[in-house]
């Protein structure tokens, strides 16, 4: 977290305008931000995060982890997993994203994230989903990433954790360069897909060859 006064006045403005959900709902203590990552791949998990902030936190340059550089997102997750109140990191396993389908799939990722909280939220901002049987009130966000702190704190931890998880997954196959491409369906990837098949982190369900 950056103390306000030593934030450039336009970035000062900037955040503020990505507080005006947390603002809007300020009679609540307990705010959480949730997104996920890891729809589109054709391997891996589908990765949510739940994020509660502190009230009136500056965390300089933060925005949709996909506006922000991969040096900035690793720094801004170390910021945001150490000063959070509390996060909360949920997957669903590409065998499990076969059996329901993606969007199930990331509803369930999502009331991991929440579960996994040491605090139970008393107000959801979600990225434009609408999560159900969670008993608890949310609003979905058109672009919430871009336009809430807590959904783009949710976005980067979310982010940088798949990333990181993708990583490991690239020393155990690393014909498919997961390291690299994440799973998404580059032209490398297609290509070892076509020469070797599937590993067993791919989604049967999205892979057509």
């Amino acid at each position: 977290m950056t103390d306000k006064s030593l934030l450039p006045e336009k970035e000062v403005l900037r955040l503020e305008a990505m507080m005006e959900f947390e603002r809007k709902y300020s009679e609540y203590d307990y705010i959480c931000g949730i997104d996920e990552v890891g729809r589109g791949p054709l391997a891996g998990p589908v990765v949510a995060a739940a994020v509660i902030l502190p009230k009136d936190s500056y965390y300089k340059y933060l925005n949709d982890s996909k506006k922000v550089t991969e040096k900035r997102r690793n720094k801004l997750y170390d910021e945001i997993t150490t000063e959070a109140v509390s996060y909360g990191i949920g997957l669903v396993s590409p065998d499990i994203i076969d059996d329901i389908n993606i969007l199930q799939a990331t509803y369930v990722a999502m009331k991991k994230a929440i579960d996994a909280l040491s605090i139970r939220p008393q107000m959801i901002l979600v990225d434009a989903v609408h999560i159900p049987d969670i008993g608890i009130p949310q609003v979905g966000i058109v672009k919430g990433d871009a336009k809430s702190i807590s959904i783009a704190a949710a976005s980067i931890v979310a982010k940088v954790y798949r990333d990181r998880l993708m990583t490991e997954y690239d020393a155990l196959y690393p014909e498919y360069k997961f390291a690299k491409n994440k799973g998404y369906g580059t032209k490398e990837h297609m290509q070892a897909l076509h020469e070797i098949g599937m590993s067993p982190i791919h989604r049967k369900s999205f892979v057509h060859i």
